[in-house]
């Protein structure tokens, strides 16, 4: 189990770990503007929060057969057939949210960095 929960949280990380390059570029993009850098970076954010909120929703009803999961997965570290989808829904759906709590953390952070931007007129 702990294997699975490993490996759930590795491909679920690099997910969220190029997304996030993709924020950073886009902010660093606008670095001479820094509210509306952090404005883009917040709603960016909360785009990805979503996102993984609609994964995890959609991770309860997606065949386990055709997730990064299971195919990292050894052999011998697979759950049998009878309780691989039920056992793989919830690692994942439980990822998921973990990532989307985290990325909700960062929006939130950037929100508040944009409004002091706003607040002292930078």
């Amino acid at each position: 189990m702990e294997e699975m929960r490993r490996i759930a949280f590795e491909t679920v990380l690099r997910a969220c770990g190029f997304a996030s390059l993709a924020i950073f570029c886009v902010m660093i993009g606008l670095s001479f503007l820094p509210r509306s850098a952090f404005q883009a970076g917040g709603f960016l954010s909360m785009v990805m929060t979503l996102v993984l909120v609609l994964k995890a929703y959609e991770a309860q009803t997606k065949d386990h057969r055709r997730t990064e999961m299971w195919l990292y997965l050894s052999e011998e570290n697979r759950p049998p057939a009878t309780h691989a989808q039920r056992t793989i829904a919830a690692l994942m759906r439980e990822t998921y949210l973990l990532f989307a709590r985290w990325t909700a953390l960062v929006t939130i952070a950037m929100w508040t960095i944009a409004l002091l931007f706003s607040v002292f007129g930078l």
